[in-house]
This record gives C-alpha cells, structure tokens and sequence, in this order.
C-alpha cells in the first residue's frame, strides 16, 4: 500500500504536492485537536482501567503504541484542554502545539491562560521556553567546572554494594565476572544545554577536554585584576567578543573602523570575468542583508538560516554575472544550491557538482 501512495503522489505535480501538504497539515492538527480531547475524556473516565492499564501513560504506551514522549505530551495537553477547553481550538488551527501547552500548562490560570496562549500563538519550543521564564525566573546558575564521572565501576566502591544495588548480569557474565570491576568505557558525548532562566539569562552547560580546562583556568589567573570571582560567565563573553571579531573579519572582510587603526583598504576593482569577490562587496552585502540568507519564497516568506552561509551570484559567473553588490546575495548552503538547479536545471551527479561551475 505504501509503495502505491508513494507512486500516486510522485505523479502529482510540484503545485500540487505543495496544496496537498498544507492541507494534510491542517487536517492533522484537527486530528491531534480531536485526539486530544477524546483523551480527555477518557482520563476523565479512567476508561483505560478497563482496558487492562493502570494510568493513561501506560495506556497510551503500550496500548495506542505512541511513544513516550507523544504520550506524555499529548496527556498533558488533554489535561490542560479540560481545564480550558480553547485549547483544542488553538490546537486544531495550528496556532499552538501540544508542545507548546506541555509547557505553559503549569503556569495557565483562570486569569491568565486566554492572554498566556495567545502570546505563545506561532511560537518555538524555545521562545515557548522564555516567555515561561519571564512568567518564573529561576535563580542563576553558580559558574561551576568539574570533570565528569566515567561509567566505570571504582574497585573501592564494590564493598559499598548490597545484595540489592550489584550491578546487573550482562546475558553471557558469570555472577563472580559481576563483581569484578569493568573495563572502563567512554563517556558518550552529552549535548549543550542551553536554557533560559529569566529574561536575558541563561544556562550554559558543555563538557570541556583537558586542553580546554587548562585554557580557561589559565584565563581565570590572567584575569583576576579585571574579574576577581574569576567567572566563567564573563570570561566566556570576552573570549566570544574576540571570536566573532575575528570571524566577521574571515568571513566577510569586516573592519573595525571605530579604533581608527584598522579602516578597510582600498578595493583593488573587479577583474573582468573573475570570480573574486571584492572585501568591500562582501562587507556592504553583508550588512545589507543582514547576515542571514536573503532567500524569499513565492508567498514572501524569507529564509531564517543565519549558519552556512555563502556569496550568491544572482547571475551565475558562468553565464557573464558580475561580482558587485546588485549581483551578490546571501545564501545558505541549501538554498544556493536549490537556486542553481532552478537556473541550470537539476544534475544526475548531485548539487555538489555545481560548486565548480555556479557561485
């Protein structure tokens, strides 16, 4: 059935795989809105009771076989829709997700939840995220640098250990291969936690090498006339002012004119026919389009992307387009090579390809 679906709608035309999308969207958030509030009532009812389940989660897991965090999340949202039944509506039009009430659901009141949602309307997880924290400002983070723990088992802590807290049998140990201490094994790298706490703060987490625990300490000694505390916070802001000053400057030829030492050297001019960009150019397209790709679809909407980002001739170099300013954009990497299949047509051996020939 799968394989004839996905024929059917490889026939459509581009046009009308667009529509159908936008509409497949709008009738899934009516389903999720209706799912929700059938969940409602169930949980009201403590239908799943019946059904051989000891609380909804359990009978979302195991008998609807949504996943852990589609079921937790979808409770939450039926809980917080019997309390203020707009909710569904908001769900049903897209305005909210169930996301989004998981997180406002403890802080929506009879006073506030018709303001409180209507501020979250369109929002993302993380502006979700600081509009809580505006609501509940959570104390800041001490700055703080320990070296994390291995996953192995200390010799020394094998005595410390009860009948009721040894370590599991892996299915081919032997109960004495049990005690004996396991061969150490890396820690799986842990993503960065970035969370806000209150209006322009936030929690910072990573997990640094040995190399980069030397630097910072190091940065600490050197610093302690101008930060005292030695915090990490501000160490870390002054190391990042450096950073992007010196990446503005690989990336786009930027210039610190204010320190009257470093004024951008005349330009050169523009070879015929050659594919160097000019400083200057880069400088003034940079600025123009505010460092962000300056792709914009049919319905105006302009591309977010502010990360891989390149010079974009408008005219392809290939075909006679000129380095200067009315010919240069910015462009993320997606959509600098979506734009050159659009103009030379899409190539059996990849858009890699077009990074010879299309700038």
């Amino acid at each position: 059935m799968s394989i004839t679906v996905l024929s059917r709608v490889g026939q459509l035309s581009n046009q009308e795989v667009v529509v159908r999308v936008k509409l497949l969207v709008q009738r899934e958030r009516e389903a999720t809105a209706a799912l929700v509030a059938h969940l409602a009532v169930l949980d009201e009812r403590q239908l799943y009771l019946a059904e051989g389940c000891s609380s909804m989660f359990t009978y979302c897991a195991q008998v609807l076989h949504l996943s852990e965090y589609a079921a937790y999340s979808r409770i939450e949202a039926a809980r917080a829709a019997r309390r203020y039944p707009i909710i569904l509506d908001l769900i049903g039009d897209g305005s909210v997700n169930v996301t989004t009430v998981g997180l406002l659901a403890p802080e929506l009141t009879p006073e506030n939840h018709v303001d409180l949602l209507e501020a979250a309307r369109h929002k993302s997880k993380r502006q979700v995220q600081e509009l809580v924290a505006q609501l509940r400002p959570q104390p800041s983070v001490p700055s703080s640098v320990r070296r994390l723990p291995t996953t192995s088992l200390a010799s020394e802590d094998l005595g410390n250990l009860g009948p009721s807290n040894l370590p599991p049998l892996l299915p081919t140990q032997s109960p004495a291969a049990a005690l004996s201490p396991p061969a150490e094994v890396p820690v799986p790298a842990r993503k960065p936690i970035i969370a806000p706490l209150a209006p322009q703060r936030y929690r910072v987490q990573f997990t640094a090498n040995a190399e980069t625990h030397a630097k910072l300490l190091r940065a600490q000694e050197l610093l302690r006339s101008q930060i005292p505390d030695g915090d990490v916070g501000e160490i870390i802001d002054r190391a990042l002012t450096v950073l992007l000053s010196n990446l503005a400057k690989q990336k786009f030829a930027a210039t610190d004119r204010s320190g009257g030492t470093d004024h951008p050297r005349s330009s050169r001019g523009t070879v015929p026919r050659s594919r160097h960009i000019p400083a200057e150019v880069k400088r003034t397209v940079w600025k123009r389009d505010g460092g962000q790709c300056a792709f914009v679809a049919s319905d105006g909407r302009r591309c977010t992307e502010r990360a891989f980002l390149e010079f974009h001739h408008v005219v392809p170099h290939s075909v006679g387009g000129e380095p200067k300013v009315e010919n240069i954009q910015l462009r993320c990497h997606a959509h600098n090579g979506f734009e050159a299949e659009v103009f030379f047509g899409r190539r059996k051996d990849g858009p890699e390809a077009w990074k010879t020939t299309y700038g």
